[in-house]
């Protein structure tokens, strides 16, 4: 058959507007398939692969795709926190599994949850465990290095399923950075833009994929004039793939993932992705998710929520509000500052003749961990308190929300 026979259709998940119906080719997917997992992933026959996915993410897709290489692929249907959060990890002792991937949600949940995966489990196989979904933040890193295994391969990998597959990710020969992916993929030229399409490097722009990968969608289901191919990924810049992520390329070749460009959150002049703000706030142990958006006043103000979850009844909602503040205001300055680049996260570098197969730790530099809390949530009602504020009216504290574009108003939803 053709090389760019379709082979089957992924619907993308619509989070940004109708879902596509993306038609991937029989050859694109074979070549971009056998790199990822052969090359980027060094699967092979004695491996066991295991990804937490269901049957429609196209991870499901990518795990099967482990069966070109000889590995045994390990299918999962069921909850992945049922009896406990440690569910995914029981799994992976149980079946042996030498590459476990997840989200980088489930990580942080476990982190949240006091989970001790190599206390409780026998992980002594897993060589690697990968992460998508979302960004895994630095926080992760260190939990995963310091609750799994010092010399883990933690290989965080960025994609979308309109390619079914990774722009950046696992490198079996390189070092890992905290927070940072570990390079582009083969056959990938990625890069940022700025908005006038000129690259930059150790600055924050556009992902964008300047020639052909392997495999692109050849096209969507019901387009006949390809107009809404177009319109997704080459109206912005004509002629280069535009995902719709933020990224930084450091001057070392590694990729941070600052989260979607279509949902840039601007005050005050400053722009920042999402992930950022859930990378300082979600760090608190008294916070159990959040959700920050970003709405457009009428008056031209910007007012930009924070909903968080605590996982604690807390004394009071005020009392809560100002103890958390002064931490959060704390990391968000240090999650978006533009000088961050120029810090040495830690790093662990593969051992000397056997990059692949034993990474090993060589940590440059010891940050801050952050105590996790130990008390049990309650579980009975919700209650929600907001406090809304303008830059004309804010109250003159320490921190001045006034003059601090990260400051925002939170709105708390507590369980007591």
């Amino acid at each position: 058959m053709p090389f760019d026979h379709p082979l089957w259709v992924l619907y993308s998940s619509g989070t940004t507007g109708l879902p596509k119906a993306i038609v991937q080719s029989q050859g694109g997917i074979l070549v971009e398939h056998l790199k990822q997992l052969g090359l980027h992933c060094d699967l092979g026959p004695e491996d066991r692969f295991f990804w937490y996915t269901s049957t429609g993410w196209m991870m499901w897709n990518f795990l099967v795709s482990g069966l070109l290489t000889g590995t045994t692929v390990v299918l999962y249907d069921g909850s992945p926190g049922h009896p406990d959060t440690g569910a995914q990890w029981r799994i992976a002792e149980r079946t042996g599994a030498t590459l476990y991937g997840t989200s980088a949600a489930y990580v942080m949940a476990c982190r949240k949850a006091d989970v001790h995966p190599a206390r409780d489990f026998d992980l002594s196989k897993v060589r690697c465990v990968a992460t998508t979904g979302s960004p895994l933040p630095p926080d992760g890193f260190r939990w995963l290095h310091e609750e799994v295994r010092d010399d883990l391969w933690i290989a965080s990998v960025s994609g979308g399923t309109d390619v079914c597959s990774c722009f950046a990710g696992a490198v079996p020969t390189l070092p890992v950075y905290t927070g940072e992916l570990q390079a582009p993929c083969l056959g990938t030229d990625l890069q940022a833009w700025d908005p006038s399409g000129r690259p930059v490097v150790d600055e924050v722009g556009e992902l964008v994929v300047t020639n052909p990968m392997p495999s692109m969608p050849v096209y969507f289901w019901n387009d006949p004039d390809g107009s809404r191919y177009h319109d997704s990924y080459f109206d912005t810049y004509p002629g280069a793939w535009r995902h719709g992520d933020w990224i930084t390329l450091s001057s070392r070749g590694t990729v941070v993932i600052h989260g979607r460009s279509d949902s840039t959150l601007n005050r005050q002049g400053v722009r920042m992705g999402s992930a950022d703000i859930y990378e300082a706030v979600e760090r608190l142990p008294e916070i159990k998710e959040s959700l920050v958006i970003g709405i457009e006043q009428p008056d031209g103000g910007y007012w930009m929520p924070l909903f968080v979850h605590l996982a604690r009844e807390p004394y009071s909602t005020r009392r809560s509000s100002t103890a958390s503040s002064g931490p959060f205001a704390r990391n968000s300055r240090r999650a978006t500052s533009p000088t961050r680049s120029s810090r040495s996260p830690e790093c662990r570098t593969p051992s000397p003749g056997s990059a692949s197969r034993s990474p090993s730790s060589a940590s440059s530099r010891e940050l801050p961990w952050t105590k996790r809390s130990t008390r049990a949530p309650s579980t009975t009602s919700i209650s929600c308190t907001s406090t809304r504020t303008s830059p004309a009216s804010e109250p003159d504290h320490t921190e001045t929300a006034a003059q601090d574009p990260l400051s925002v108003p939170t709105i708390t939803l507590s369980e007591h």
